[in-house]
């Protein structure tokens, strides 16, 4: 799809269908709108008198202008109430919108600045959702379908269209969306791949391409530089699987520092069966994104690269197997990880911990100011804050405040979890320095206070994406699979770093 900035009038505009909008509880209709609705001869007009358009949010009203303008179809979209509109409502009505037009086979869209100066959102913002909207609330994965029917229509072009003066906002708005945009559907199609089109091999091929495309520095440690660096945790799950594990890391050198100004780290279980602690068979097939958050974190890396920030990225993923075999991890077992501490297992299961100590460890090694990991880690989160909320756990109230406002937005919704040490002495161990579960309760916390072993000091936060990783439904840009979280985040996240003034 191709997203397009036009100066000029809506109504003027050669398209198959243009979009405008009305707001919830307004009896008459406004600025765009409202002069298309002249052309038309009053009957946008007519149709908010009877009743038909509502302005209720993502409501959709479709009147051909047979003949009256250039485009055939004009669509009034609607955007609810004007007082509590919000980015990610533009976002979603978007989305909605271009995803119904599609289902009409229409392949090109004009729409106006969605949104723009109504309750604090600036123009950029709102070009920013209309092509985040338009992108997203569109993705279909299908490399594995080989019937033709029931294939849905594609739009091949969205254009922006606003004043002149607007112009050089409305582009650099609609360029972060496509980037932003583009990179989340990057992490989509990773974590929809069946596991064995996507391996721990084929994620570093993945990522040696990424690097080639954006310019990244790329490291991708095998079996025996694990050894080497004492990756224990990591090769310990490995054991279990006949694919080779990987640790990839990339680096985007935007700042001055030798460091890597901030890192981010994401789990990748590639398949993800619990080993000898196996997963009933119940939506097993799932546990191939298992891999979401290391999709995540390669995928931001190459929106950070397109968007060049001036600071240092370390983007780190661990990726292997989780399986069973006579050479699997046991309960009971003893490992040891990068940093020299020892580890109990108690459940095979819980896994995502093991590859993480290592990553996190690998990332204070060298240097890394600040981490962030993104991973699916426990079932316990997902049964607390659902599908909806990503579970935020961190040692910075500094940082943790600047990746919730980076959620927000992004309208990727991330709600902060307590982390008192008290929940840290149910992960004590009799025979080593901690111990992989700490028990039924609080069972997303314990898990984020045994990763907070292994960064000490370093600033740092959490995302449990267990419940946001993946939905089963449509729902404004989210479409049924992976969600693709969180991928927006992590790109603001690291763009409001670089702009923040040093300290």
């Amino acid at each position: 799809m191709e997203i397009k900035v036009i100066a000029g009038d809506i109504a003027s505009i050669e398209a198959d269908a243009i979009i405008v909008n009305h707001f919830e509880g307004m009896e008459k209709l406004e600025e765009e709108t409202a002069a298309v609705d002249r052309l038309l001869d009053g009957a946008l007009s007519q149709l908010v008198k009877q009743g038909e358009i509502k302005g209720k949010p993502n409501e959709i009203t479709l009147v051909h202008s047979l003949g009256k303008l250039p485009p055939a179809r004009v669509v009034v979209v609607g955007l609810g109430k004007q007082s509590e509109l919000s980015i990610n409502k533009v976002r979603g009505a978007v989305a909605e919108t271009c995803r119904w037009l599609r289902s009409k086979e229409i392949s090109t869209i004009a729409t106006v600045p969605q949104g723009a100066n109504s309750n604090n959102i600036s123009t950029g913002d709102a070009a920013q959702a209309i092509a985040e909207g338009a992108l997203l609330g569109t993705y279909t994965f299908r490399k594995h379908i080989t019937k033709e029917e029931d294939r849905p229509g594609e739009i091949k072009q969205v254009s922006i269209v606003g004043a002149d003066r607007l112009k050089s906002q409305l582009e650099a708005g609609a360029d972060k969306g496509q980037i932003t945009a583009e990179a989340t559907n990057l992490a989509r199609d990773m974590a929809n791949e069946p596991a064995n089109y996507m391996t721990p091999t084929d994620m570093a091929e993945t990522a040696a391409k990424f690097a080639q495309d954006y310019g990244l520095e790329i490291t991708v440690l095998d079996l025996e530089q694990m050894k080497e660096l004492g990756m224990g945790g990591l090769l310990g799950v490995a054991r279990g699987s006949r694919q080779p594990p990987k640790f990839i890391a990339l680096n985007y050198k935007g700042g001055t520092a030798k460091e890597p100004d901030i890192a981010l780290v994401g789990k990748a279980i590639t398949f993800d069966s619990g080993g000898i602690s196996i997963k009933p068979s119940e939506k097993l097939e799932e546990m191939k994104g298992d891999m979401a958050g290391g999709a995540a974190v390669m995928a931001a890396i190459t929106a950070i690269a397109q968007l060049k920030p001036k600071i240092n990225v370390m983007a780190l993923i661990p990726a292997t197997e989780n399986l069973p075999d006579g050479n699997a991890l046991k309960p009971g077992d003893v490992l040891t990880a990068m940093n020299g501490k020892t580890m109990e297992i108690i459940s095979t299961d819980a896994e995502g911990r093991l590859i993480l100590a290592d990553a996190l460890s690998y990332a204070k090694k060298h240097g890394a100011r600040k981490m962030v990991d993104a991973a699916t880690l426990t079932g316990a989160c997902r049964v607390a804050l659902g599908d909806i909320c990503t579970g935020a756990f961190g040692n910075n109230q500094e940082l943790m405040d600047s990746v919730l406002a980076a959620g927000k937005e992004a309208g990727e919704f991330i709600w902060q979890m307590p982390m008192y040490d008290e929940y840290g002495e149910q992960n004590k161990s009799d025979v080593a320095d901690i111990k992989n579960v700490g028990g039924r309760l609080a069972g997303a916390i314990t898990a984020a206070k045994f990763l907070a072993e292994f960064v000490d000091d370093t600033p740092w936060v959490h995302l449990d994406i267990a419940g946001t990783s993946l939905t089963d439904k449509e729902r404004g840009y989210q479409i049924k699979g992976a969600t693709g979280v969180p991928v927006r985040t992590m790109v603001n996240l690291v763009i409001s770093l670089a702009q923040e003034s040093p300290k």
